[in-house]
């Protein structure tokens, strides 16, 4: 899997990195001089990056969020997010990334929910802060990652003062480092925890080469995908593992991206199947000097093969497919640059094969291991997997049976090991790399004075992967248009989950106890294609 052997970095492999606070203080002592982190003009030494870290840590002991308490993140990409993340692990805190494009209340749920009381917010979503802080009692320090506004204070006024000497609180491999909310079939969001162990877990991948074999202080990775997934937070988390420089956008901006790559020699990118497709349709695309790149990872959601076959024209670089959750940390499954080829073969339909230490299995509803070839639910065991959902048990025991994380994905794995999604247990529609959940777009709609019945499903996409669809009936002698329907669901959810499209039918097929056959709804959309995600 991993191309051949590794001779950088390997202190997570070696037992010199034990807890995600470690990173920045093993760097700093092996790479002091390194770029570790540059955004926007600003530039962090390894030696700088762990002190800052440290003032982190003692500016949220300083304010009573020390060991357990969760420290919500709402705001863009930036180096502050690393200090952020790491300082917290440092005062054995949790870090808590939320997704900045969630409506108002569904902030308001995750804040709650994570029982948080401190809050770093970026200035862009502060007229947002005010119309929800006061649904959220419990929130106590409102940090701005910018100036300081009012009773608010900025980000650097609120380091400063606090020490950079490193606490070193005793923090434990099982210790939670980082809360993700996954978004729930019953449209509440799940608090994912994912702990030192698991992160660190994930960061062997990287020390055995899997995505490329990096040379410490050498590279120079491109950090532009959302902190608050697992993917996104992760890969900045390689490169600072490994000793590399980190060069981060706020945001994916095709433009900045590719003048990014040509002006900063990148060599290791992270995109999502949407994002290629923007990169290799952008204008700029055929005259920016990408040569630098050598490896790029893509995962998150499903890649049609005519556009990984395009990229690797577009790209000389080496890639490699990730398969994971965000109660795996990560990737789990991966496709390496031998199993990539321009002409095109069958495992690129794949995500390829299970990493060194984690077992994954297809098993039928019983739990009974499926044959080679056949279809049934992909089951992971290894130390990649989460301890549970915080504060729901019943959730985590539907998950994890007996040390195996039910992905509510359905595929099958060849003779050789190889995993082929086929299709989804659950009915989660993935756009753009997001996760949409139909109930909670479906609760949404039910509430418009015209709707009778609704269901939600995922179509073909050829941007997206998959949009969302809504299937609607109307009430009789009433009358709505789609972009009526549309507007009402934005005003209520996140936008990236609202319909892009809406269809009126008659009546919704459904079953003989009224259960609602989706299939049924989906088939003439996915007709034609071997698989039932694009």
């Amino acid at each position: 899997m991993d191309g051949g052997s590794f001779s950088g970095s390997t202190a997570v492999l070696d037992g010199l990195i034990r807890t995600v606070g470690d990173i920045p203080r093993h760097h700093a002592r092996l790479r002091p001089d390194v770029p570790a982190l540059a955004f926007e003009g600003r530039v962090s030494t390894y030696a700088r990056w762990n002190d800052r870290c440290s003032q982190v840590a003692n500016a949220l002991l300083r304010d009573g969020a020390g060991p357990g308490a969760r420290v919500v993140f709402l705001a863009k990409n930036s180096d502050w997010y690393y200090e952020t993340y790491v300082g917290a692990t440092k005062a054995n805190a949790v870090v808590v990334a939320i997704n900045w494009r969630l409506a108002g209340p569904e902030i308001v749920y995750i804040v709650n929910d994570a029982e948080a009381e401190v809050l770093m917010v970026g200035p862009e979503f502060l007229p947002l802060l005010e119309t929800i802080l006061p649904e959220m009692p419990r929130v106590r320090r409102i940090i701005v990652m910018g100036e300081g506004r009012g009773d608010w204070i900025g980000y650097e006024d609120w380091l400063r003062g606090a020490s950079a000497t490193d606490p070193m609180l005793p923090t434990g491999s099982d210790d939670v480092a980082i809360q993700l909310y996954t978004s729930g079939t019953t449209g509440h969001p799940k608090g994912v925890m994912l702990t030192n162990g698991n992160v660190l877990e994930a960061m062997k991948a990287a020390e055995r080469g899997t995505y490329g074999v990096w040379a410490p202080g050498a590279e120079r990775l491109i950090m532009c995908m959302p902190n608050f997934h697992v993917a996104g937070s992760n890969w900045g988390m390689f490169g600072l593992t490994v000793g590399a420089t980190i060069h981060v956008l706020p945001e994916v901006d095709p433009a900045r991206i590719l003048a990014l790559i040509e002006r900063e020699k990148i060599t290791r990118a992270l995109f999502v199947p949407a994002v290629v497709l923007l990169l290799v349709q952008h204008p700029a695309a055929k005259t920016t000097d990408v040569s630098s790149l050598r490896t790029i990872l893509y995962g998150a959601s499903p890649i049609p093969l005519d556009l990984l076959r395009v990229a690797m024209k577009v790209f000389s670089a080496e890639f490699v497919q990730g398969y994971g959750l965000t109660e795996t940390c990560g990737a789990t499954i991966c496709l390496p640059p031998a199993d990539h080829d321009p002409a095109g073969n069958p495992r690129m339909r794949s995500c390829g094969r299970p990493l060194p230490d984690v077992e994954v299995r297809i098993v039928d509803p019983l739990g009974k291991e499926m044959p080679a070839g056949e279809v049934g639910e992909i089951v992971i065991r290894s130390g990649l997997n989460m301890i549970g959902y915080w504060r729901r048990p019943e959730d985590t025991k539907k998950t994890l049976v007996d040390g195996w994380l039910h992905t509510g994905d359905a595929g099958y794995m060849d003779a050789d090991g190889y995993v082929y999604i086929h299709d989804r247990v659950k009915d989660m529609i993935v756009s753009g790399a997001e996760n949409i959940y139909p109930a909670e777009v479906e609760s949404a709609l039910f509430g418009h004075p015209a709707i009778a019945d609704v269901a939600v499903i995922g179509v073909p996409d050829e941007k997206w992967g998959e949009a969302v669809k809504a299937v609607v009936v109307l009430k009789p002698e009433s009358d709505a248009d789609p972009a009526d329907i549309i507007a009402f669901a934005r005003q209520r959810i996140a936008a990236y989950k609202a319909p892009k499209t809406v269809d009126f039918v008659e009546a919704l097929p459904r079953n003989a106890s009224g259960k609602l056959l989706k299939r049924e709804l989906r088939k003439p959309y996915w007709e034609g294609r071997d698989r039932q995600v694009n």
